[in-house]
């Protein structure tokens, strides 16, 4: 089954339902530079208009994966392809966000130090979203937590028994950031 004819029958869905549609499919092709023909999955998405803004027209997204596996095009690209993706964007997370790749020293062990306080960092990040499950900050990158949770002014005030942080009355995500410091151990008060 080709692109095009997967194009109209979603399209015909979204106007009969207003919704979103999409369907997954694969197809042979060969490329002219291709020694051979090859198995080409594609996820058809018509985008229907926002309910705010009517007018507009359905947008067509579609992607093509080319793949050797001989499996259903859906769990594949859905299972197989997205979790790739995911992956990438962990991998972007600590070069952009943890600097991981900022190796600058001469000195190998310095370099070797600054990668491994990065992985560290990453994966005290990781703890954070797992605690923050069921949350607005759930699903954030690693940047949205550093600037939300962590890089925030507080007033610490050390006593013989405890330390108390007051979070500014502007903090935005006072709530979160409590519920955060509670599940890894701090006392309520």
């Amino acid at each position: 089954m080709t692109p095009k004819r997967f194009q109209r029958g979603l399209k015909k869905k979204v106007r009969a339902t207003g919704q979103s549609a999409r369907r997954y499919g694969a197809f042979p092709y060969r490329a002219r530079s291709w020694s051979r023909q090859r198995r080409v999955v594609v996820k058809a998405e018509v985008l229907a208009p926002p309910r705010s803004a009517p007018q507009r027209q359905t947008k067509l997204n579609l992607r093509f994966l080319v793949t050797n596996v001989t499996s259903h095009a859906r769990p594949l690209y859905e299972a197989a392809y997205c979790l790739r993706g995911d992956s990438e964007n962990r991998i972007k997370e600590l070069k952009g966000d943890l600097e991981m790749d900022r190796t600058s020293c001469s000195s190998f062990v310095a370099n070797q130090l600054r990668v491994l306080m990065a992985v560290t960092a990453f994966a005290l990040f990781q703890e954070m979203r797992w605690e923050l499950r069921e949350t607005a900050l759930a699903r954030a990158q690693t940047n949205t937590l550093r600037l939300a949770l962590v890089k925030i002014g507080a007033r610490v005030v050390e006593s013989v028994r405890r330390v108390v942080l007051h979070l500014p009355h502007a903090c935005p995500h006072t709530a979160i950031w409590c519920r955060l410091a509670r599940r890894l151990g701090a006392a309520a008060g």
